[in-house]
Order: C-alpha cells, then sequence, then structure tokens
C-alpha cells in the first residue's frame, strides 16, 4: 500500500484546483480574467510546487508551475489595478 504525505495531497488538490478552473473557464461559468479564475490557478500552481518541492522534483514541471504561479499573481494584480482604476474614474 502506498502512504500519501501532505506534499502528495497538496499536489492532488493543485492538479484538481487547475482543472476545475479550466472547465468552469470552458463552461463559460468563469472568466480569464476574473479573481476566482486567478486564484484557482494560483492556489492550484502553489499547490503542485509544493508538491514537487518536498516530492518527487520534476524541473519541466517545476518551471511549467512556476511560471504558472506568477502568471497567476501578474493576472491577480493587473485585475485589482484594473478595478481600482474604474473605481477611480466613478
Amino acid at each position: 500500500m502506498t502512504t500519501l504525505y501532505w506534499h502528495d495531497w497538496s499536489g492532488y488538490i493543485g492538479v484538481v484546483l487547475v482543472l476545475l478552473a479550466f472547465l468552469l473557464l470552458q463552461a463559460h461559468r468563469l472568466h480569464g480574467n476574473g479573481l476566482t479564475y486567478q486564484l484557482l490557478n494560483a492556489f492550484g500552481a502553489l499547490g503542485v510546487l509544493l508538491s514537487l518541492v518536498f516530492g518527487s522534483f520534476n524541473t519541466s514541471a517545476f518551471v511549467m508551475e512556476a511560471a504558472w504561479l506568477l502568471i497567476s499573481i501578474y493576472g491577480i494584480v493587473r485585475g485589482a489595478r484594473l478595478r481600482r482604476e474604474k473605481r477611480d474614474v466613478l
């Protein structure tokens, strides 16, 4: 029997979050520039990164997830800035 550690669960949950974000985007339940979509992607990437750092490391997967996290953070910051600017104009 295989023992699952916290970092294994972190990775599985991360994968579910990223896939859920993509599914909801394709189903037109979320907008690609929306905060919920960006947060699902950011936390998903973080979960996978944790599983890679504390579990079986894979360089290409690490680079992919690090980029995914950085792009998600960029989207969160950009969206917050645009919402603030829109609010200030009104």
